[in-house]
């Protein structure tokens, strides 16, 4: 810093100084004496306020952006599209695929699950992993398939969440809250004549209440339609 008076009397050597702090990137020049910084501070707050005006930005509330997009959906590819585009819940950052549907169009049964697991979001597609051959199982002991081109015998087959929570952890409250529009409308370009919800997560979902090992097998009403928790 006082290299300046080190070399006053050699003009050509301070040149040469000054170039290379030039080069190195110096864009201002440091007084001799300290700055209390402090003080500076508090002579900014004394400034008047019209100055330099801050302009507050409200974040996007998520659940209205989802509420706005998913009503705008006017078909189910529309819906997979405003799905697709949604960025305002983190877990899509970590999924490798938005898990949308399975199934039939027109079935008279939806089932509604929590979220993609590993094969599901590997795959892209809803219950396709142990527990989904399960409850292909489970239905087609019923009569009911989803690759069943009868809309009598057919099931459809969605979740609450499309994509994998990290861990398989269960969705948060926020998270249930932010898909919710999408799911109620879902269900109402669906227009299933039953709901099957497996698990806690959709029963919440749905329906606002929790308890799925006393809810199971006892038929409620959801969005104007019967409801089968599981």
């Amino acid at each position: 810093m006082g290299i300046a008076a080190d070399i006053a009397g050699d003009w050509e050597a301070a040149l040469a100084a000054l170039e290379w702090q030039v080069e190195a990137g110096v864009d201002e020049v440091i007084g001799d004496g300290p700055v209390n910084r402090y003080e500076l501070a508090a002579e900014v707050k004394k400034a008047p306020a019209a100055v330099q005006p801050v302009v507050a930005v409200a974040a996007a509330d998520p659940v209205a952006v989802a509420k706005a997009a998913a009503l705008a959906a006017g078909t189910l590819e529309e819906l997979r599209a405003a799905l697709a585009g949604f960025e305002q819940c983190e877990l899509k950052k970590g999924a490798r695929n938005t898990v949308f549907a399975d199934g039939s169009y027109g079935a008279r049964v939806l089932v509604l699950g929590e979220a993609p697991g590993a094969d599901e979001d590997r795959e892209g597609r809803p219950f396709v992993g142990r527990a989904g051959q399960l409850l292909d199982k489970m239905f087609a002991a019923i009569g009911l398939s989803r690759t069943s081109p009868d809309p009598a015998a057919a099931l459809y087959i969605t979740n609450v969440m499309p994509w994998r929570p990290p861990g398989n952890r269960d969705p948060e409250p926020a998270e249930i809250a932010m898909m919710l529009p999408f799911v109620e409308r879902h269900i109402a370009l669906m227009n299933p004549e039953f709901i099957v919800v497996m698990g806690n997560t959709p029963l919440f979902a749905l329906t606002g209440t929790k308890g799925i090992l006393r809810a199971r097998g006892n038929w409620v009403q959801a969005l104007g339609k019967p409801v089968l928790p599981c």
